[in-house]
C-alpha cells in the first residue's frame, strides 16, 4: 500500500463541479492499493497515517499527530503512485490491486477511518477528479508498507 500525505490548511475533491469531500487544516491522503494488499495493513497504515507526528507544537517543531490536532482527513484514492516508469515512457500500473480489489480495500480504509477518526471526507474512487488543496510548509510524506511489513 502506498500513501502520499499533505498537511493541508484546507482541501476539496471536486467532481463535475460539484465538491464530494472537503476538510479545514489537517490531512490529504492520496491512497493506492497495491497486489497482495490487505485490511491488516490498511489497518496498519491507517494508524501510523493518524498517528504520524508532522504538526507543530507551540515551539514549532513537528511534534504533533492529526489526533493531537483534531485535523481533518481527506482520503483520495489514487491508482497512479503504483505507477512502475521503468520501461520506457509510458507508465506501467501492474503494480495496483485490479480495481475490484482496489475498490474494496479503499472502501475498507474510509469505513477505517469513519469509524476511528472524527472528521473524514472522500472522493470517489476511478471518479475523474479535481483535488484543490493548500498546502501547510509544504510538507508532503511518501509512505509505503508492503504486506510482509502488516505482521
Amino acid at each position: 500500500m502506498k500513501v502520499v500525505l499533505q498537511r493541508v490548511l484546507e482541501a476539496r475533491v471536486d467532481i463535475a463541479g460539484e465538491t464530494v469531500g472537503a476538510i479545514g487544516p489537517g490531512l490529504l491522503a492520496l491512497v493506492c492499493a497495491e497486489r497482495g494488499d490487505d485490511e491488516a495493513l490498511a489497518d496498519k497504515m491507517l494508524a501510523k497515517i493518524v498517528k504520524l507526528r508532522i504538526f507543530s507544537d507551540a515551539a514549532g517543531k513537528m511534534n504533533l499527530s492529526l489526533q493531537d490536532v483534531a485535523g481533518g482527513l481527506l482520503i483520495v484514492s489514487q491508482f497512479t503512485l503504483a505507477a512502475d516508469c521503468s520501461g520506457g515512457n509510458r507508465p506501467s500500473f501492474t503494480g495496483a490491486a485490479v480495481p475490484d480489489e482496489g475498490r474494496r480495500l479503499y472502501d475498507y480504509f474510509v469505513r477505517q477511518a469513519q469509524a476511528t477518526h472524527p472528521t473524514v471526507a472522500t472522493g470517489q474512487f476511478a471518479a475523474d477528479m479535481r483535488v484543490h488543496l493548500v498546502n501547510d510548509g509544504p510538507v508532503t510524506i511518501p509512505m509505503q508498507m508492503s504486506p510482509a511489513s502488516a505482521g
